[in-house]
This record gives C-alpha cells, structure tokens and sequence, in this order.
C-alpha cells in the first residue's frame, strides 16, 4: 500500500501485510511528523469454486500472517517501516532541551532522521525495531548513576554484528572530549564533554570520518568473503 502524508506529500509504502483489515491506523509522518491515518478496506473472500470430488473439498489458504500478529502491529511504534530507504537515523537521548536542540539542529543539517527519547526504556523500544546508524546519549539520562546508564549496558550487551553499524557518542561532564582510552573503557565510539557543545558538529564529523576509515577495510573485506 501507497501513503501519503497530506501535509508534506511524501510517499511512503508500507506493506500489505502489516495494516490490519478492518481497523483505522495512524503513524507519524518521518518527514514532517503530521499524523497519517490508514484505513484498510476488509476484503470480501473469493467464491470457493465446487470442487471436482466431494470427497475431497477445497482447503481454504492458510494467511501469511495471523490474524494476532495484525493486532499486535503498531505502526506508531515502528516508524521505520516507512522509512525512505539508505536514510540515516539517529537516536537521541538527551532530556536537557538547551543541550538538545543545539545537537538537534546540526543532526537535521546532516540529514539524519532524529528520535528524540524521554526515557531509557523508551530508547529501548525503539532499538527492539531498528538498528540506528548514530545513537548520542548523555551519561546521566534517566539515572543517578551515570556508571549504571541503563542504554550504555544494553548497547554494551548488544550483539557484535548489530552493535557494529551503531556509532554511539556519549555526552559527558567528566571526561575528556575525544578521551580514545575512556571511549573504549564505556564501550562507545566518542566522547565529547558538555563544555564543548559548541563544537558539536566540528567533532562529530571528524570521529564518524574517523570511523568510517577504519571500518573501510574490514566491510570491503566480509563483501569480497559474501558475508555481508
């Protein structure tokens, strides 16, 4: 099915199989956030033609998706369903709005599609459905304790394969920025101290370039292998 968001106009499809029958749907748009609502018409079932030998009836065809796996998608909650395809995305878990609109800002200038969290287990949920190419977490959100971050052991937890595609940056107040030895000690791939927010966008580019270069080799390595 076809969906287009009627404030932005941009077309997103969504599977067949993930709109409940029968039922109204709503997600929000991942360009501009206006709420698209989905109704999808039951379908009336074909005759079952006579068949040749009585002794022997028409099996009707078993769905492809159970009727209680329909009722359970939400499509607000896995957004990324619809996304446009090689779009990048970004989790964001930062409750302190003059420290978050500024990384917002430079985010949406690099044209990733940002989620904003507002708690640890919210962020979690979303990880459940989508592997995010960059994730920027302070190491105080939705803790007292910023060495038992409750994101940063799920990311530590994470598997190799998956957390590999991740590039994770941690916000913080008591590290060095681009602290290489502290980054690898909390298992992300950046630090950067509040006290240089302004440089954010400076930063970011420089450790994903970084990053990138790395890895170069090794992902040209699994494709020569067929393993990705």
């Amino acid at each position: 099915m076809q969906v287009t968001c009627d404030q932005c106009q941009s077309k997103f499809n969504i599977p067949d199989e993930k709109i409940p029958e029968g039922k109204v749907s709503s997600l929000r748009c991942p360009k501009c956030k206006n709420t698209i609502t989905i109704s999808a018409q039951k379908s009336e079932p074909a005759a079952t033609p006579e068949p040749v030998q009585k002794s022997q009836p028409a099996r009707e065809p078993e769905p492809a998706v159970s009727q209680d796996a329909l009722d359970d998608y939400n499509v607000d909650e896995r957004p990324f369903d619809f996304i446009e395809e090689e779009e990048k995305t970004a989790l964001l878990c930062e409750s302190d709005a003059v420290i978050r609109e500024p990384i917002l800002s430079v985010l949406e200038m690099l044209e990733y599609h940002v989620t904003i969290c507002d708690s640890s287990r919210d962020a979690m949920k979303n990880m459940r459905y989508h592997i995010y190419d960059l994730v920027v977490v302070n190491e105080n959100f939705d803790t007292q304790n910023p060495d038992v971050n409750g994101i940063l052991i799920y990311l530590e937890r994470l598997n190799m394969a998956d957390r590999r595609n991740m590039y994770v940056l941690l916000l913080s107040s008591r590290y060095r920025t681009m602290d290489h030895l502290m980054a690898f000690n909390r298992s992300v791939n950046l630090i950067m101290n509040l006290q240089n927010i302004g440089d954010f966008e400076k930063v970011l580019k420089h450790g994903l370039a970084e990053h990138d270069l790395i890895y170069r080799v090794f992902r040209e390595t699994l494709k020569k292998l067929g393993r990705v």
